[in-house]
């Protein structure tokens, strides 16, 4: 674990760092650039709708030429991306620059979320994903300070500071892609550093517990992937979780903003301290999630939550309060992701996963499109970037209501897996006792 969670980690945390630095970036980009609060909202989501669209092909793109080689692939074309999007010059190239990172970044987190399947037996699957969301909660925590600092760069070599932290940020993110292709193993039979009996072991115990499925292809098991109700359930409350986790993210700058705080490095930092919230959610949560393992009544939970939070948000005006607050909001709304993963990753396996789990990440982040655009909606409205929070209350309680259904759901995959099982061990108890004399 050791061995792959730190290149897979790195990379996510790049890839978070690269998709949400336009938040540090936001009033500059008004001011250099004329992008207006409504044409910022429109861009910040539409990465989203191009990552959505591709994910499942990018999925089965991957499940062919392997992981590694893909994930590379993946990493060096995004980092290419942010790195040209200094050259942004009005609303248009904005938009053109976002559309481009969200297909060049599409597939990254199902492509990750497949090698846990390959690698980890089910029961650490939820430490694992807990572990792999470390990266964009520290992505908040230092991706602010980092892209402050680098915003300090003003004016050197006539570029403006935001110029010069898209272009490191790339570069650094082409260099993760090249580490990705040279040092990570796609299954524990090409690690290097295991015995053939070790990666047996391995490879065995991540099968075990995982639904398995006859078929060679998505075309025989196309409802096994898409069909299933539970994981339309979970992909429409993950939707509406990432309103709320990305509506707040891209925001959080602007909002630290108009509490009187002012210059880039200050807002950078103060903006990183609300990412401590989301590293203690994937940390804590899925910790607790072991031990009292009710799957939809903690999404339940952990769906309405965010309303709570966002009605004292708004109660209140006191500074200090206002950022614990949308550090709170990370414990939540990060810390639910991993019980989401783990729930589908038990309950599908092979192409069905590649694509199934493509599917669950197309569906929810659809709501990272939403999410800024509302909020830049609600921010034009009213002049207070804040309003966005009214949002929150409404989204959470449907997520809510939306884990109910799940709970039923669950059921019926369970009892359908239970029944399909008991089905095939009869019919090899039957065929043996053919073959015997």
């Amino acid at each position: 674990m050791l061995r792959l969670l730190p290149i897979l980690c790195l990379a996510y945390f790049m890839s978070y760092i690269d998709r949400t630095n336009i938040a540090l970036a936001k009033t500059h980009l008004q001011a250099d650039v004329g992008i207006s609060v409504a044409a910022f909202g429109l861009g910040a989501g539409l990465f989203f709708v191009t990552y959505a669209l591709l994910e499942v092909p990018s999925n089965l793109v991957m499940y062919r030429v392997g992981p590694r080689r893909w994930i590379a692939r993946i990493a060096l074309t995004w980092g290419a991306v942010t790195s040209l999007m200094m050259f942004i010059d009005n609303d248009v190239t904005f938009y053109i620059g976002r559309i481009a990172l969200g297909a060049a970044e599409a597939g990254l987190y199902p492509a990750m979320m497949f090698m846990v399947t390959q690698w980890f037996a089910q029961k650490d699957r939820v430490t694992v994903t807990g572990f792999i969301y470390l990266a964009p909660s520290l992505g908040l925590l230092l991706g602010g300070p980092l892209g402050g600092a680098l915003m300090e760069l003003d004016d050197l070599y006539g570029f403006h500071g935001w110029q010069w932290m898209f272009l490191i940020e790339g570069l650094i993110t082409m260099v993760i892609g090249l580490v990705v292709l040279a040092f990570l193993p796609e299954r524990p039979s090409d690690a290097k550093w295991l015995t053939a009996d070790e990666a047996a072991v391995l490879s065995e115990q991540a099968e075990r517990g995982s639904e398995t499925h006859g078929g060679l292809t998505l075309k025989n098991n196309m409802g096994k992937a898409f069909g299933r109700p539970f994981i339309l359930l979970i992909g429409f409350i993950y939707f509406f979780n990432q309103i709320t986790m990305n509506g707040v993210t891209f925001n959080v700058p602007s909002i630290i903003e108009s509490l009187d705080v002012s210059g880039a490095f200050l807002i950078g930092l103060l903006s990183g301290v609300t990412g401590i919230g989301g590293t203690i959610g994937v940390l804590v949560i899925p910790a607790i999630f072991r031990r009292v393992p009710r799957e939809s009544l903690t999404i339940g939970v952990l769906a309405v939550a965010p309303a709570v939070v966002a009605a004292v948000f708004l109660a209140v005006s006191s500074p200090v309060a206002r950022i614990a607050l949308i550090g709170f909001m990370s414990v939540l709304t990060l810390g639910t992701l991993p019980i989401f993963w783990s729930v589908a990753m038990a309950r599908m396996s092979g192409i069905v996963a590649a694509a199934g789990l493509a599917f669950i990440n197309t569906v929810g982040l659809t709501g990272g499109f939403v999410g800024p655009y509302l909020f830049g909606l609600a921010e034009s409205d009213s002049g207070d970037p804040a309003s966005g929070f009214y949002i929150v209350i409404v989204v959470a309680l449907i997520g809510g209501g939306l884990a109910v259904a799940l709970r039923r759901a669950l059921r019926q995959e369970d009892r359908r897996t239970a029944a399909a099982a008991t089905v095939t061990t009869t019919t090899t108890i039957k065929k043996d006792s053919e073959v015997l004399p």
